[in-house]
This record gives structure tokens, C-alpha cells and sequence, in this order.
């Protein structure tokens, strides 16, 4: 359901784009707003229903591919929800309370989106990534 709160204990994937990958390795760039933006893309993992992670990152890579023009060197990163929350809540400056919630498009019911960003909140995105708890690639 749109708004609804993703559960602490679950996962999501955001698809990082090689602009924001070097030397293999994601750059915190991959965690920030784009100019306009209201909310960071990614996916609820458990939303999908899989029986696996590697079943879930198969089928965000069958989403991505019929939604975008997925790089052969973009990278799918997985983050616990709890994790992101409390990570920025109690290290960054502002003692930021992100909102990790639903919000389904119409051919990607798993979308959702992480809200209380700013664009230029570098510190909140290097962050975000030291706690990236997998990877995998975006291409299928």
C-alpha cells in the first residue's frame, strides 16, 4: 500500500548506476537526491515474495531491464531498513529520522522510497553506504 512504512527488520535494493560506481566500489553520489527528486529510489525486497535473495535480485533485474537501460556495470546494493534508520538517525548532525516507505509505480509495485533527504546531503549518503550489506550486479 502507497505510504506504507517498510518494517525495520526488512531489506531494500537500490540500483546504482556506473556514474556512481568506480573501481567496482559505490560511491556515497549513489545515495543522493537527484535536483527535484522527493524521495531516493529502491525496492522492497520482501515485497516481492521470493523464495531467495538471489530469486528477489533476479527479479529487480527483470524489473530494471524492462523499465531501464540497465549499464553491464551498474550495481544492485541491498541495505537492511532498520539499519539505514538508526545509522543516520544517531550519526548524522541533525540526528536525521528517515522515512523508508511503499510507494508502488505502476510497473514496479515493489518501488519505494527513502524520504527526509536533501539534495546535497553528502554526509547522510557516505552514511547509507557504510552500511550496504550486499551487492550484486544490475545486468542480467
Amino acid at each position: 500500500m502507497r505510504g506504507e512504512k517498510i518494517p525495520d527488520q526488512h531489506h531494500i535494493a537500490r540500483l546504482c548506476n556506473p556514474k556512481h560506481i568506480s573501481e567496482e566500489q559505490i560511491q556515497a553520489t549513489a545515495f543522493m537526491l537527484r535536483k527535484n527528486e522527493k524521495s531516493l529510489s529502491v525496492n522492497w525486497t520482501e515485497f516481492l515474495n521470493c523464495s531467495s535473495r538471489r530469486s528477489e535480485i533476479i527479479e529487480l533485474q527483470n524489473i530494471y531491464s524492462r523499465e531501464l537501460k540497465v549499464a553491464a556495470s551498474a550495481i544492485i546494493a541491498v541495505l537492511n531498513v532498520g539499519e539505514v534508520r538508526e545509522k543516520v538517525l544517531t550519526e548524522s548532525l541533525d540526528r536525521r529520522n528517515l522515512e523508508i516507505l511503499h510507494d508502488p509505480q505502476f510497473n514496479d509495485t515493489s518501488h519505494s522510497g527513502i524520504y527526509n533527504l536533501k539534495d546535497d546531503d553528502i554526509l547522510i549518503a557516505e552514511l547509507i553506504l557504510k552500511i550496504v550489506c550486499e551487492t550484486y550486479s544490475a545486468h542480467q
